[in-house]
């Protein structure tokens, strides 16, 4: 849970937006496909590609919290520093996993 009251990725944020938009595109397109029966190796292409897309989005964001919020908290020290760094790394095994 944040506390700030601006975030590490609001410099990026309409490029991550652009980039969400062109995911959400994306998936419409597969949702399509599959209604139009396209051939499954063209599906999961498209699958691939709107994976891609937001994995790129994660690892954006996952750079900015790191520069602004994990960074910031860390200067500071204590109990704060260590909740994002763990809160970090969670993330990044979930970024991992999936």
């Amino acid at each position: 849970m944040s506390t700030h009251t601006t975030h590490g990725y609001t410099a990026d944020k309409d490029a991550l937006l652009k980039r969400l938009r062109r995911a959400e595109g994306q998936v419409r397109g597969v949702a399509r496909m599959v209604d139009e029966d396209k051939y499954c190796i063209d599906i999961l292409t498209q699958v691939s590609a709107a994976t891609k897309a937001l994995e790129t989005v994660a690892l954006q964001l996952l750079e900015d919290h790191l520069a602004h919020c994990v960074a910031e908290a860390s200067s500071t020290g204590g109990p704060v520093a260590e909740a994002k760094l763990a809160e970090a790394s969670a993330a990044i095994a979930r970024l991992v996993r999936s």
